[in-house]
């Protein structure tokens, strides 16, 4: 498929190339859509084993972030950025700093955060190029780790979910089985375990396993044995794809949230949960916290203002469940249309204004 069918097929709005031979720096900035403000995403590094497959995973990576951020009621469009090479060997001062000059290049059209393969320090580089970037040292004035925020994120979203689930938010009587203990899962297990409820846990990790065991009570269990695990709640935080063929007749679970990406293998598979009699909580939807953090620095970092926001994560929840019953869709579907409904409505809107001159990507 050539590109430029690629951008037609799913309306992206640009894909830029960057390359600067001092550095080796080869990158990709795709922004799918800016209706609703400037497009947000991180920028990640990766080993890619062609350049075809760099341009599919950023393409679909921005689109991602298009849905994402309008769920999450930002008023930032979608974008991501890749940078082709080793994470481990191939980092450095000037390749960052490049990266960083043909993002400023665009002006505010496009704001890059850290993701896979780069770190707080490698945003530190580009901010010495550019002012659209999030995510650096907090000595810039910037968040600092996201994951604690992503995690309550995750916890609140959850509550919402197990109200359509169980009738009640309160998750003081229910099983919960973890699957990972990253920096985000083992927050989200502090929250839980803080409530009251029962923890099953998993990770290759045995040393985070015996902490969560230690620390929780919790109950833990090899990782090819969390899907048999008998639990109100499975709560994936690791691996995409896990909902699929093999693990849903094994789940044992009325309800699924976790803050995992692309939970499910195909569209499809939400349609067999949902078949099964379990309830899906979207993962883009419950996993927006970091990115509604760092869109806080955009206005001057505020903890407190960005925890607030965080919290009607709860409230678009709920909505997307509302979504799901109103035109009889799936979750997973419900998730995109609220997105769709938000970006169709907002931009409506705005056509009827013109901006006086000023920049709609100045902050």
């Amino acid at each position: 498929m050539g590109i430029f069918t690629q951008l037609v097929e799913f309306d992206y709005e640009q894909l830029v190339f960057c390359q600067d031979k001092n550095s080796g720096l080869r990158a990709m900035i795709a922004v799918h859509d800016t209706t609703l403000g400037p497009a947000l995403g991180g920028a990640r590094m990766w080993m890619y084993d062609t350049e075809e497959d760099a341009i599919r995973d950023v393409l679909r990576l921005s689109r991602g972030m298009t849905y994402k951020n309008a769920a999450a009621g930002l008023n930032l469009g979608g974008g991501k950025a890749v940078i082709i090479g080793d994470p481990k060997k191939d980092k450095s001062e000037e390749l960052f700093r490049a990266f960083g000059r043909f993002v400023q290049g665009l002006n505010g059209r496009y704001i890059t955060a850290e993701d896979v393969g780069t770190s707080v320090e490698d945003m530190d580089f580009i901010y010495q190029e550019t002012d659209y970037v999030t995510g650096k040292s907090p000595a810039f004035g910037s968040s600092g780790n996201p994951s604690p925020v992503t995690a309550y994120g995750v916890y609140r979203g959850m509550k919402a979910a197990a109200k359509v689930a169980f009738g009640s938010d309160d998750l003081s009587d229910k099983t919960i089985a973890v699957q990972g203990l990253g920096n985000v899962a083992y927050n989200l297990c502090t929250h839980l375990h803080k409530e009251g409820a029962t923890l099953v846990v998993t990770d290759i990790n045995e040393q985070r396993v015996k902490q969560a065991v230690e620390q929780f009570g919790a109950k833990a269990v090899d990782p090819s044995d969390i899907y048999d695990a008998q639990c109100d709640i499975f709560s994936p935080n690791a691996l995409g794809g896990i909902i699929n063929d093999d693990n849903i007749p094994r789940l044992k679970c009325r309800l699924i949230a976790g803050a995992a990406n692309n939970q499910l293998q195909t569209a499809r598979h939400g349609e067999i949960v949902e078949a099964n009699d379990i309830v899906y909580a979207p993962d883009y939807v419950l996993n927006a916290g970091g990115v509604i953090n760092v869109a806080d620095e955009l206005m001057g970092y505020n903890r407190e203002r960005a925890l607030k926001k965080v919290e009607t994560i709860y409230d678009n929840v709920l909505k997307v469940f509302a979504i799901a019953e109103r035109d009889s869709i799936p979750s997973y579907l419900a998730a995109d249309r609220m997105a769709e409904e938000r970006i169709a409505s907002i931009g409506r809107s705005r056509k009827q204004f013109l901006t006086n001159g000023k920049n709609v990507y100045d902050f």
